[in-house]
């Protein structure tokens, strides 16, 4: 099939599961075209990522005039009045407004004329924000079919700003990235809509993931993710200081705007010699953090179902993390590691005391048992060949 992924900012350093999940369309023989509203603000220090950034197409980089011309050029044709109508309607019920949904309007008359030049079958959004509005608005001027995936929890703390409810109902099908994000879909729309909601997981390439590093024989712990509320972060430094000094090393990877807080109560706690705040990593050093850790903390208030864990899991690399979302569909307690309450710093040092004491070689056995269900739920290629699966189903509806 001819492919378009319409996406917001891409690529950024968070979006692996998207070019994954490209790659393995492409290797199965689909051409896909990324069709971005915008360029990453800072260039992409992944090789990968580079590469991607250079297959993509920008919206925005166009200018002003060229994306009047597009809505000059589809002002003449069918569609552009229920198009607009639909951009009217759901700027009036949205916090972006109506200006904002112009924007799109606009940015929509211009990729339709690209996906109608490819001979694009079909369109595929990720996130249920702006990309998946503007697939919204091209479906409506084009009659090209269009999905997206909703990962959350942006998008379930505000299903009806962002318009959830109309997209669902227009689109082909939705994707959830786990059952538990199905089940938050299927809070929006009338029951006859449910069978339209598909799982399909975010994948993780095997091939990636080959002979992973012996588990150290030294507890240490990795925690990847953006420095904002959602992620946690400062309830684990909390439970690192209760734990004083049978606190274990701990490294967090990632940067954001709680930095200055995260820092802040990590000198509060007495921890400055155990935790290390790393930045932004790319993917191979990412994987290495991986490599040196005995287990992956993940104390999240609010998620999909986060990719760090999958590749943690898929590197043997026992898990600590919370029973939210999608999370408890993948992680097993006390067989490929430890769930606790968001939020219960006491639980979660508990948890991190329990891997402490923990013998080594049930470390292991439980980090066999963590990589075995990952690569079994989450290979990127058969998870590909499923979404593929419902584009094609789509495309002949």
């Amino acid at each position: 099939m001819k492919l378009a992924y319409i996406l917001n900012t891409y690529p950024e350093g968070s979006h692996t599961f998207i070019r994954r999940e490209i790659a393995a369309l492409e290797r199965q023989g689909h051409e896909v075209s990324r069709i971005a509203m915008r360029a990453p603000a800072v260039a992409p220090g992944d090789e990968a990522d580079r590469a991607e950034q250079a297959k993509t197409q920008y919206v925005l980089r166009q200018g002003a005039p060229a994306l009047a011309r597009a809505v000059a050029r589809r002002a003449r044709r069918r569609g552009f009045a229920a198009s607009s109508r639909l951009a009217w309607r759901a700027g009036r019920g949205a916090g972006a407004g109506r200006l904002r949904h112009g924007v799109y309007l606009a940015e929509a008359c211009y990729v339709a004329d690209r996906l109608v030049d490819e001979d694009v079958q079909h369109m595929h959004a990720h996130f249920g924000t702006n990309a998946a509005t503007v697939a919204m608005l091209v479906s409506a001027l084009t009659d090209i079919p269009f999905s997206f995936t909703v990962h959350g929890p942006e998008e379930f703390d505000r299903p009806e700003t962002l318009e959830l409810p109309e997209k669902l109902h227009r689109a082909a099908f939705a994707v959830a990235v786990s059952q538990y994000g199905r089940s938050q879909l299927c809070r929006w729309v009338a029951p006859e809509f449910w069978s339209r909601i598909r799982v399909v997981h975010c994948g993780i390439d095997p091939a990636e993931f080959q002979d992973p590093p012996a588990l150290p024989a030294k507890a240490g712990l990795v925690c990847i993710g953006r420095f904002a509320e959602q992620k946690g972060h400062l309830t684990l430094i909390e439970a690192m200081g209760l734990l004083g000094a049978d606190a274990p090393a701990l490294r967090l990877v990632g940067d954001g705007p709680m930095r200055r807080e995260i820092e802040q109560a990590v000198t509060r706690h007495g921890l400055d010699d155990r935790v290390t705040l790393t930045g932004w990593l790319d993917g191979d050093a990412v994987r290495r953090e991986l490599a040196t850790a005995q287990a992956l903390v993940m104390p999240s208030f609010a998620e999909g179902l986060p990719v760090a864990i999958m590749e943690a899991m898929a590197m043997r690399r026992p898990v600590i993390a919370t029973y939210i979302a999608g999370i408890p569909e993948l992680v097993r307690p006390e067989k490929t590691g430890w769930l606790v309450p968001a939020g219960d710093a006491g639980a979660l040092a508990d948890a991190v005391r329990g891997l402490v004491e923990t013998p080594f070689v049930t470390l292991q056995q439980m980090g066999r048992a963590g990589r075995e269900r990952a690569l079994e739920r989450h290979d990127v290629d058969a998870e590909a060949a499923r979404l593929a699966g419902h584009f094609a189903n789509a495309a002949k509806s």
